[in-house]
This record gives structure tokens, C-alpha cells and sequence, in this order.
């Protein structure tokens, strides 16, 4: 467990390093997390210690907004001075994310029924769990 801990702070580590050398204006752990994710799809398949860890950072997941929480709570009186461009955000943030999230799963479902398509003309049985 420790050794997989280690290696995502390397990829955290890569990814600020590459931040600072390039100047890019992304957060370093968001491009270690795309160098993970580059590692993760050439490799093919993950590690099952990595599994393992990233399932038990997950499960401790809420314990990360805690931080948040303190600081809607200090910065209170800011929150209500600045109401309205706060709430226009959250709302069109929501917005924007739901239209994406609805375009990308209606693209993926006409991936996933021409494959099937295609499955069920080269003669293949086509099950519901995904085997063939």
C-alpha cells in the first residue's frame, strides 16, 4: 500500500515539474492524473495494489471536504455580500455539466448499439453482461 501511495505522488510530482517547466496553467496533480491515466492505457490493464489503494482513498473520500466546509464557515460574510455571482455559477456550472454529461452518454449508447450491431451481423451471440 505504501509503495502504490508512493507512485501516485511521483505522478503528482510529475505532473507539477512538468507544470513549472512548460508554464502550463493547470493544476500539477490534474496532469499527473492525465500521466496516470497515459500509464494506465498503454499498460492495458491497472495494478491490483493500485485498485486496492485508490479504493481505499475513495472510501475516505467525504474526510476532503472537511477543509472546504471551514472555509464556507470563515469566509460566511463574504458569501453573503457576493451571493447572486456565486449562485449564477453553481447554477450554470450544474447546467453546462448535465447537457455534457447527457451529450457524451448519448454518444457513448450509439457507440455501444453499433457495436452491438455489428457483434449480432458477424454472427456473434450478444449477451446483457457484455460477453460475447
Amino acid at each position: 500500500m505504501i509503495n502504490t501511495l508512493l507512485l501516485l505522488l511521483v505522478f503528482e510530482l510529475v505532473g507539477e515539474v512538468l507544470v513549472r517547466v512548460t508554464d502550463l496553467p493547470l493544476p500539477g496533480p490534474v496532469v499527473g492524473m492525465f500521466a496516470l491515466l497515459g500509464t494506465l492505457m498503454l499498460r492495458g490493464r491497472s495494478w491490483p495494489e493500485l485498485d486496492a489503494a485508490a479504493t481505499t482513498l475513495l472510501s475516505h473520500l467525504s474526510l476532503l471536504f472537511i477543509p472546504a466546509g471551514v472555509g464556507v464557515i470563515l469566509h460566511f460574510q463574504r458569501l453573503g455580500a457576493e451571493w447572486l455571482p456565486l449562485l449564477t455559477a453553481l447554477v450554470l456550472g450544474t447546467v453546462v455539466t448535465l447537457a455534457i454529461t447527457a451529450w457524451s452518454l448519448s454518444r457513448l449508447l450509439q457507440v455501444q448499439a453499433r457495436h452491438q450491431r455489428s457483434k449480432l451481423r458477424a454472427g456473434w451471440v450478444v449477451t446483457g453482461e457484455g460477453q460475447s
